[in-house]
């Protein structure tokens, strides 16, 4: 299969959009669109599979190497692994139901559906990069469409949101820039040429020097755009004031942007200097999970609840990537593909909340399930989910990384696992009061009697999201075959 395929499409689909004729055609070209991205990622699936099954045990499968810049030896070096098809998968998932979900917006509507699907090239292309240099230019491709997302069609502080976002990713990136800069001056093949290329940088040595400077500028960069704790400060601020579709994309995929750069760049190509600063990430990871977990019980938005949970979720992410056994590292990929899942199901909710009662304070809603059953279940299903129920995708991941932490013999590093463990407990209590405020009970506004349920596009949206969380907890094998060995060949390097 081409992978360029995954970008020509949504490149393709971008500009026709920008030619619609009107708010009809734009929604189907959209839509049109985003539903043959899916196509496509289920045909890289399937295509993985069946190499796999002949026995190509490559690195990376589908690869295509073109010089880009030649006198500073960058390449659109692309390629697949496990990890890479997971995560496209996810993109796919969550941009199209992004789109189903805006189908009603009708305020500058070429421009906003154009970001949106905008950003998912920036998503594809990163998560198959195999040159650092493409890989960061994809990752900046996203930072500007997000800001202009928010504040332009976002709600509240929007302004300030936006500015605060894309000031914060933009620290991030610069630190990331500072550990690829590091990576590319500090390897060198046989004649002394440097390279940006993942697969050779992965092959060469790395001075232990090198690698415990650099590393925490990549790790930290990175960290930033997935919540690290104390830069996580971002993401309630951004979550709230975006429209429902950024916060989908926002949670789904760009914090999963962060947690694939630590792993697949941090981590993998600095494995001195990721054990060396285990104990610092474990350290981080575990007050994030804490603290997310506190923090959300104190809110009283609905969107500001699923934005602190984010934090809290994406701590366990970071945590399987500290831990650094391979179950972990396993798990901590599930939980990328679980959260990104679940926290769009529960924004696209939300969304669907707000867009009929015109709140998102939980004290001013109550007794929309006798009024919506559908959108009142979608948004029990994200927090069971969110809760770590089993037969859900969020119950699979974090078991996984719980497990693959608990192998780490450390003293340390067990206090961390019985912490992160204890915060479920946390989590059940704002997500149970969170749900049962919100469609439980006596209908509290008389006006809400008068409201509809979901339309058409809005049960698909959410339809094929529960399906892929649906798939992951009950069949979740599918998902670690594809994962496992990748996090493997991570640990051996």
């Amino acid at each position: 299969m081409n992978l360029y395929w995954l970008l020509i499409l949504p490149t393709i689909t971008a500009f026709a959009l920008l030619l619609g004729n009107n708010l009809k055609q734009v929604r189907m070209i959209a839509f049109g669109g985003a539903l043959l991205q899916m196509v496509l990622a289920f045909i890289l699936l399937f295509a993985f599979w069946q190499q796999r099954s002949a026995g190509n045990t490559a690195p990376m499968l589908f690869e295509n190497n073109l010089s880009w810049f030649a006198p500073l030896h960058i390449n659109f070096h692309t390629g697949v692994d496990g990890i890479s098809v997971a995560m496209i998968m996810l993109t796919s998932f969550v941009v199209l139901s992004a789109v189903l979900v805006s189908w009603k917006m009708d305020m500058q509507y070429k421009t906003f559906f154009f970001l949106l699907i905008f950003l998912s090239i920036g998503a594809y292309g990163f998560f198959m990069s195999l040159d650092v240099f493409t890989l960061f230019f994809f990752l900046e491709i996203a930072v500007i469409p997000k800001f202009m997302l928010i504040g332009v069609w976002g709600s509240g502080k929007k302004e300030y949101s936006a500015m605060k976002l894309a000031l914060m990713l933009m620290a991030g990136s610069a630190l990331v820039f500072v550990g690829l800069m590091g990576l590319y001056f500090n390897t060198a093949d046989t004649s002394g040429a440097h390279s940006f290329d993942l697969m050779q940088i992965a092959q060469m040595h790395i001075p232990v020097e090198a690698q415990m400077i650099f590393f925490p500028f990549a790790f930290v960069g990175f960290g930033i755009f997935t919540a690290l704790f104390p830069f996580h400060t971002w993401v309630p601020d951004g979550h709230s004031s975006a429209p429902t579709a950024a916060s989908m994309f926002l949670a789904g995929i760009s914090m999963k942007l962060g947690g694939y750069g630590c792993l697949r760049v941090a981590t993998f190509l600095m494995p001195d200097a990721a054990h060396a600063y285990s104990w610092i990430i474990i350290l981080l990871s575990t007050i994030a999970i804490i603290y997310g977990a506190f923090a959300t019980m104190m809110q009283k938005d609905l969107k500001y609840i699923n934005a602190y949970s984010s934090v809290s979720h994406c701590g366990f992410v970071l945590l399987g990537i500290g831990m650094l056994t391979e179950t972990s590292i396993t798990g901590a990929v599930m939980q990328m593909v679980s959260h990104g899942l679940m926290t769009a199901l529960f924004f696209a909710a939300i969304g669907m909340i707000y867009s009929r009662t015109h709140t998102r304070m939980v004290a001013q809603l109550g007794g929309l399930l006798k009024i919506m059953p559908f959108i009142s279940t979608v948004f029990v299903i994200a927090g069971l989910c969110s809760l770590g129920l089993p037969g859900f995708s969020g119950f699979v991941a974090e078991m996984t990384v719980f497990m693959g932490s608990w192998q780490n013999p450390d003293t340390l590093y067990r206090l961390a696992t019985i912490l992160a463990c204890a915060s479920i407990v946390v989590t059940a209590v704002y997500i149970l009061r969170a749900v049962g405020s919100t469609v439980m009970g006596p209908v509290t506004d008389e006006h809400y009697n008068a409201l509809t349920d979901a339309g058409w596009y809005e049960k698909l949206a959410a339809i094929i999201l529960i399906a892929g969380i649906v798939a992951i907890g009950i069949a979740p094998f599918w998902l670690n075959q594809l994962i496992a060995p990748v996090a493997a060949t991570i640990l051996k390097k």
